[in-house]
């Protein structure tokens, strides 16, 4: 049985432990504020720049553009996959692991075994957990959400969109979460080459678009493409990054509860201890007490 002094440490230690994880809760939801302004201004042009493209898409078939060309023969799969920097975070990446795995090993499993599967790691969880796995890592990039910045961003999509065309690889998957709410992130696996037309609903259907060409429909789709990739990244970014701090921010709560929780029935132990000690030494009195008069 433990001793009060044990209690009392226990006691002591988790209030320790409960003072670092309301801090971290404080400290992402400071950040979270920033992040949600960051990624709700992102997505109204990422939204915008699809529709136009997918719009173009319809009446740009002659141009024979291999960013949107589905190949009859899909040999090699380029998987991204943006994890967090750090963990605390709860199932969030977890889960984008899970993902990950599941198209590795399931969806694109004869070409795993053929080694036809490359990952494209972002964020230093992924990098830390696929760096011990048979699989074949062609870039990492740990410890970018410090200084995110677009710049990267830019140098990524040019590198992976120039070996695509060059026949590296025929499909790229991206795999990432997205802000929902501060309790809930969406987990996404969609393909970002080559291009598929956005899914509109009705209502967008029955609008049609007409475009005024200046200076050629081909400089102008040429120009939109990169961009187009570019802010679906970024967009990425930025929504992991806010669904990553949201999902720290309950967890550091939930365990700054169960914190609280422990320490209460550390208490009621430690309570129960000292009135048993209390009562022990009561009952040692009365018995020499009455031993003395015996004699």
């Amino acid at each position: 049985m433990a001793t009060l002094r044990d209690i009392k440490q226990r006691i002591n230690g988790v209030k320790g432990t409960q003072k670092i994880t309301r801090a971290m809760k404080m400290v992402a939801a400071s950040r979270l504020r920033r992040a949600q302004e960051n990624m709700m201004r992102s997505r109204p042009y990422a939204r915008k720049i699809s529709e136009v493209l997918s719009d173009l898409m319809l009446i740009t078939k002659d141009l024979n553009l291999p960013h949107f060309e589905e190949r009859e023969k899909v040999e090699k799969i380029a998987i991204v996959l943006i994890t967090a920097d750090r963990g605390l975070c709860g199932s969030f990446n977890v889960n984008l692991i899970k993902a990950a795995e599941n198209e590795i090993y399931n969806t694109y499993a004869d070409y795993q075994k053929n080694g036809a599967v490359s990952l494209f790691l972002i964020g230093k969880k992924g990098v830390d957990y696929f760096a011990k796995r048979d699989v074949k890592i062609e870039a990492s990039y740990p410890g970018i959400f410090a200084n995110l910045k677009f710049d990267f961003v830019v140098r990524f999509m040019a590198d992976i969109t120039n070996r695509y065309i060059n026949g590296e690889f025929d499909k790229v998957i991206l795999i990432s979460n997205e802000f929902k709410s501060v309790m809930q992130q969406n987990l996404v696996v969609r393909q970002i080459l080559p291009i598929l037309p956005l899914e509109k609903t009705g209502e967008e259907e029955k609008e049609s678009s007409d475009y005024i060409y200046e200076p050629s429909k081909e400089s102008i789709i040429k120009t939109l493409i990169p961009r187009y990739l570019n802010v679906q990244l970024w967009r990425a970014l930025l929504e992991s990054y806010a669904a990553e701090l949201g999902a720290r921010m309950t967890a550091m709560d939930q365990a700054t509860e169960n914190a609280g929780e422990m320490i209460r029935e550390l208490q009621i132990t430690y309570n129960k201890a000292r009135q048993a000690s209390i009562t022990k030494e009561i009952i040692e009195i009365v018995s020499g007490a009455n031993a003395l008069k015996e004699e």
